[in-house]
């Protein structure tokens, strides 16, 4: 990895907009960006799974509030630089946290909540893995999860754990730490590693020029926009995106719990209707949730035509699902043009690309076998083997993106290879794991994403996860698109019911699709799962083995995403229980 590019990159390009244009804070630190979002009037909302507000936090409190507890962290006697584990709820304490640490010239390190985890057990170990690996000296969680989080941390060497409101007393009002563009400004874990838990170590420098990408020239922000958003705060995309970005931009956000999505889906778009909302996100599994809980039914009076950026990240971009959705809520105000496609990972802060805002999707139907056996990204004929992508768009201003082959040789447009990222977003490392920084991040700052793509136009298109790739008889195989083909020829299946994956056992490579099944009836669930094999092996060419499960069965990451790591060592205890003897 180390050495030169070539120039032939992707470089960014700016679409205008007609409204007056809003600059991002040019401050040189967040807390810099968060004095001058006091100035304003603006600041976050928290609603309630009923849609009701439960408190509203203006910028300019945030900032009184987190200096008083900046001052009651300090008098814990921590050093400057001490990491200080924060549970992620979506409430104000979150905020005022985070920020106070940063005041306090502490590092906050977000932790998951329970929700996507299997039990109370399995959650207070991995938490506790991930605040030793963080190696805190503090942990702060919401009441409701206080002897969780005591539980957790048990037996380890912390000056504090507990809540907001359990800090001591600060005994003076002494002088806070001045930020530096060189600290530390958060370590961001990743959600879908089953190995031990690693930090992404991300600096004031790097955030700021990623904030600052991300407001001019991503989102472009206008006067006017306001967001909302149900992304945990966890998450890369919920933290950065919709916390610490808006605050560079000087805009409101209202906030909806990542839980109470899910049980209400239409919410969230009740709340972009009501607050006339301009700026969203959501996975596309977020999208596919309000299509099937709408029905054919579009609530009365909902209004989605304010909605300029519905952004699409955090997953593989599915463009049926888009389509579907702006089909259903074409008759409340939204367009096609309104999807804004964008690329980017923990490791380079957040973002990489974005599409063209106020355009329609860019796909590329491609030809499967000579992607599968060529990696040539060639349109397919009419009635062939094709599979859908979506551009991401163009790189960033002052980032770069490259496309390599697997011995590192820079690959042309339309040729799919691995991508390499590297400009002023990228992360310092994976906290106290050289090894692991070693491995992704070149000495001349070229990061490899574990991503696969290709160039086209100027713009980048992402095909899936280099780990994830099935290998058989010389075809790279993409998972989704067994999984598509499953969800979309099998009455019964929807978005999310199938994780595919390859598995060496006993020196055999099986694929298998493992498959989420509401049937009983054994002689139905025969049935079910041959149906599934047939579609497979007709579209694919594949011999599959299919593995039934029960509904909520296939694990997903702390952000929501399917996990097909956490899918193959599951399948993997099911055959080792299943070779146990009888008792």
């Amino acid at each position: 990895m180390g050495g030169d590019l070539p120039s032939s990159m992707i470089h960014s390009n700016e679409t205008m907009i007609d409204a007056k244009r809003v600059a991002a804070s040019r401050a040189s630190t967040l807390i810099g960006a968060l004095r001058e979002a006091a100035a304003t009037g603006e600041g976050f909302r928290f609603y309630s799974g009923k849609g009701e507000a439960l408190e509203t936090l203006s910028y300019a409190d945030l900032e009184r509030e987190a200096t008083a507890i900046a001052h009651r962290l300090m008098a814990l006697g921590l050093q400057r630089g001490a990491r200080v584990a924060i549970l992620a709820e979506t409430d104000g304490d979150f905020p005022r946290a985070f920020f106070a640490c940063r005041l306090a010239g502490l590092v906050p390190a977000p932790m998951p909540l329970p929700a996507a985890f299997g039990g109370r057990d399995t959650y207070l170990a991995h938490l506790r893995r991930m605040v030793e690996a963080a190696g805190a000296s503090a942990a702060i969680g919401p009441q409701s999860l206080a002897d969780w989080l005591v539980d957790a941390v048990a037996g380890l060497d912390l000056a504090y754990a507990g809540t907001l409101e359990g800090l001591p007393v600060a005994g003076g009002q002494g002088e806070l730490p001045e930020a530096r563009p060189d600290d530390l400004s958060y370590l961001q874990f990743s959600s879908g590693s089953t190995r031990f838990p690693v930090g992404v170590a991300v600096t004031e420098r790097a955030l700021m020029a990623n904030l600052r990408a991300i407001v001019d020239h991503g989102l472009q922000v206008v006067e006017g926009d306001r967001c909302v958003s149900w992304l945990p705060f966890y998450h890369d995309m919920g933290l950065v995106g919709f916390l610490l970005a808006p605050l560079a931009g000087r805009l409101s956000v209202d906030y909806l719990a990542t839980r109470d999505f899910a049980r209400r889906p239409l919410l969230w778009l009740d709340l972009i209707s009501r607050h006339r909302a301009t700026i969203s996100y959501a996975p596309s599994f977020g999208y596919d949730l309000c299509v099937r809980r709408a029905g054919a039914q579009v609530p009365a009076g909902l209004d989605l035509s304010s909605w300029r950026v519905a952004g699409i990240g955090g997953d593989m971009i599915r463009p049926q699902v888009l389509s579907a959705f702006a089909d259903r809520f074409a008759s409340a105000g939204f367009g096609h043009d309104r999807f804004v496609p964008s690329y980017g990972m923990a490791e380079t802060t957040l973002a990489l690309s974005f599409a063209p805002l106020g355009q329609p999707l860019r796909t590329e139907n491609l030809d499967s076998r000579a992607l599968e056996t060529q990696g040539r990204a060639v349109a397919a004929l009419p009635d062939a083997p094709s599979r859908t992508f979506v551009s991401c768009g163009r790189v960033l201003p002052d980032h770069e993106i490259a496309v390599l082959s697997e011995s590192g040789e820079p690959l042309g447009e339309r040729m799919v290879g691995r991508l390499l990222a590297r400009g002023p977003s990228m992360m310092e490392g994976y906290f106290r794991d050289q090894a692991s920084t070693q491995a992704v991040l070149s000495p001349d700052g070229w990061l490899d994403t574990g991503d696969l793509g290709y160039r086209v136009d100027g713009e980048i298109v992402v095909t899936g996860r280099a780990k994830d790739l099935i290998i058989v008889n010389g075809r790279n195989i993409w998972p989704q698109d067994l999984e598509l083909t499953a969800e979309a020829e099998v009455p019964g299946l929807r978005a999310g019911d199938v994780a595919a994956f390859s598995l060496d056992r006993g020196g055999e490579e099986r694929v298998v699709a493992m498959v989420e099944c509401r049937l009983s009836d054994e002689t139905a669930r025969a049935d079910f799962a041959q149906a599934v094999e047939k579609a497979l092996r007709t579209r694919h060419g594949l011999e599959v083995h299919v593995a039934l499960v029960r509904p909520h069965t296939l694990p997903q990451t702390s952000s929501g995403k399917l996990s097909r790591t956490k899918a193959r060592e599951l399948y993997r205890r099911m055959l080792d229980e299943a070779a146990q003897p009888a008792a």
